[in-house]
């Protein structure tokens, strides 16, 4: 059978994998393409299931700092690089293309673990310049993906962050957090945890594809009820909203979510930065062909007529009348369910300590 080419590239959609192509990231040199070679040779039961590969790596620095002006956090940690979920819209795809692999099929399946993460940790935490402010866990990947049941990096570096009474904030889609109840809460109830579940739609089926290694969207909302049962402030985020695909869900992932514990909400318009607009012009073009130049054309008239807007202020909400509109609406289901009556609660910094050093003393 004659390989398919999809924008130049061998088109290889596995079952339980997001991406159907392999580009190259934007600093190769190189480009590769499939070429049928004529022997037509026959696939008898379709290519075989690409497989996960881990590498362990040791690395020099966990925290990473930012200035940006439109995310609520000025530090963060990502145990792992590369995501199994293989979302289609994941913006943090690009990453791999620093490591000479594709954003494509190999960042969901050429991982790479920060074995040394809590180690590195718990020297950062310790240093005498260290300036307490919260960390985010997972704002690039996600920290639950399904390695993460066989590395624990993650509960590692709650268990550093509890000893030192460091608040964080965590941002997954996976129901694996729940494994870490038993540390969130005691650092809940001291206001120094707070948990955000990312969630577009209810849809299965949508989900399935759009997300294929996720948790479901229901096992997304237990985990939102356990997490809230057990005195952890839930956040739902309907990320990413896509027009003509999930923007009919919004109301109903909120509704779902407040009577599943959530208190606070947020949203995220959809991402296409560098060779994430290919991947998910290819998803559309083979899951929801009829959908696909809609779903573009609602994009461009958000963004400024071009597929992605990297701009501070526009690039997580959009900009336009279609965008103004989708705010909108956002903040009336918000009000109308309960959303928001009351800013985030900030979580504590002045509990911060060094383990077997002394508390600080108040200056005033």
């Amino acid at each position: 059978m004659p390989l398919k080419t999809v924008s130049g590239k061998h088109a290889d959609p596995r079952k339980g994998r997001g991406a159907g192509i392999n580009p190259e990231g934007r600093f190769e040199q190189l480009e590769r393409e499939a070429f049928d070679d004529g022997w037509n040779t026959p696939e008898e039961d379709g290519p075989p299931p690409l497989k996960t590969h881990v590498t362990v790596e040791r690395a020099k620095s966990v925290i990473a700092r930012n200035d940006s002006p439109d995310i609520c956090f000025s530090q963060s940690i990502n145990p792992y690089q590369g995501c199994e979920h293989g979302c289609i819209y994941c913006y943090a795809r690009p990453s791999h293309a620093y490591r000479n692999l594709s954003p494509g099929i190999d960042f969901e399946t050429r991982l790479f673990a920060k074995v040394n993460a809590a180690e590195l940790l718990t020297d950062e935490l310790s240093r005498p310049g260290y300036v307490c402010d919260e960390i985010m866990i997972g704002a690039n990947t996600d920290p639950y993906q399904p390695i993460e049941r066989e590395f624990k990096i993650t509960r590692s570096i709650l268990e550093v962050c509890s000893a030192f009474n460091q608040p964080i904030g965590l941002i997954t889609k996976n129901a694996g957090i729940e494994r870490d109840i038993d540390i969130l809460a005691p650092m809940a109830e001291k206001h120094l945890a707070s948990v955000t579940i990312s969630c577009n739609n209810l849809d299965h089926e949508v989900a399935r594809r759009l997300e294929p290694r996720c948790s479901a969207p229901m096992r997304r909302l237990q985990a939102m009820k356990r997490l809230s049962d057990g005195g952890i402030p839930v956040c739902v985020l309907v990320a990413p909203v896509i027009p003509f695909l999930t923007d009919q869900q919004i109301e109903p992932v909120l509704e779902a979510a407040w009577e599943h514990g959530a208190r606070q909400a947020g949203y995220v318009l959809l991402r296409l930065p560098w060779e994430v607009k290919d991947l998910f012009k290819d998803w559309l073009e083979r899951n929801y062909p009829l959908k696909a130049k809609h779903v573009m054309s609602r994009v461009h008239e958000m963004r400024g007529g071009r597929d992605n807007d990297p701009c501070f202020g526009s690039r997580m909400i959009g900009s336009g009348r279609f965008a103004e509109l989708l705010e909108q609406r956002f903040d009336i289901a918000c009000k109308r369910i309960g959303f928001n009556a009351r800013r985030g609660r900030t979580l504590e910094k002045s509990l911060f300590r060094v383990p077997g050093m002394p508390a600080q003393m108040p200056l005033f």
